[in-house]
């Protein structure tokens, strides 16, 4: 799933190549996209080429390749019957198979939660909305909530224990306090992972490492999307 802005510099980049046969210039997705810098665009052509969607062809300037569309773009006759994925399954033993009980009863008490991307922990990254896999958690540990994670990258809040490639989990809320660690979507465009300061009619987004500075803006310019409660660190 892409973001907004994402479907809208991709379907953007297909019609200038269909009709020019070259790709626009970052100042014509700028403006076509009303974003305020180049940077911004930057950053959601970063994340179209991760996502498979567009290619930066090497040695060539403005040289962008457009690689697939979402299904939504597709013609009737590509897309699934009916409108839905149906997955090819092998069957076999293993579907009959039935937990025991105590399995059933564990099972019950896990709490599937989505892994949404990335999320920068240093320069802001553009906000992911994207669904990859789950994670199976058992729910005693976080008490009622709609509950996400993200994959840390980045090195910007070491000094709280949070390190690149950690995997955070969030609960989904739209307020926090003083003090707390959140997910915090700048200008509906940027996401990250900071400390949040109230500083009179400001909003502080403090790093947990010397080496970044703490950011400060507009109530209207910050919007909390989740708290952090957990953590989770692979070795």
């Amino acid at each position: 799933m892409l973001t907004k802005k994402q479907n809208e510099l991709l379907r953007f980049i297909h019609e200038r190549l269909k009709e020019a046969g070259v790709p626009p210039s970052f100042d014509e997705m700028k403006d076509a996209l009303d974003l305020r810098s180049k940077s911004g665009i930057h950053r959601l052509i970063i994340a179209l080429e991760e996502r498979g969607f567009i290619r930066r062809l090497p040695n060539r300037a403005r040289a962008l390749e457009v690689l697939r569309m979402p299904e939504s773009a597709l013609p009737a006759s590509s897309a699934p019957r009916g409108g839905k994925f149906s997955p090819s399954v092998i069957e076999g033993n293993l579907g009959r198979v039935r937990p025991t009980p105590a399995l059933a009863a564990e099972l019950s008490q896990m709490v599937s939660i989505p892994v949404m991307g990335r999320i920068a922990a240093g320069t802001p990254i553009e906000a992911l909305q994207s669904r990859t896999t789950t994670i199976g958690m058992p729910a005693d540990m976080f008490g009622p909530g709609d509950l996400y994670a993200l994959e840390v990258r980045g090195d910007s809040m070491i000094e709280a224990g949070i390190l690149d490639e950690d995997t955070v989990i969030i609960r989904r809320q739209d307020h926090a306090d003083t003090g707390d660690i959140v997910v915090a979507l700048i200008d509906e465009e940027e996401a990250t992972l900071k400390r949040l300061r109230k500083r009179g009619a400001s909003i502080a987004l403090e790093a947990a490492n010397p080496a970044y500075e703490t950011r400060i803006f507009g109530p209207d310019r910050v919007r909390v999307q989740g708290k952090l409660v957990s953590l989770i660190r692979k070795y």
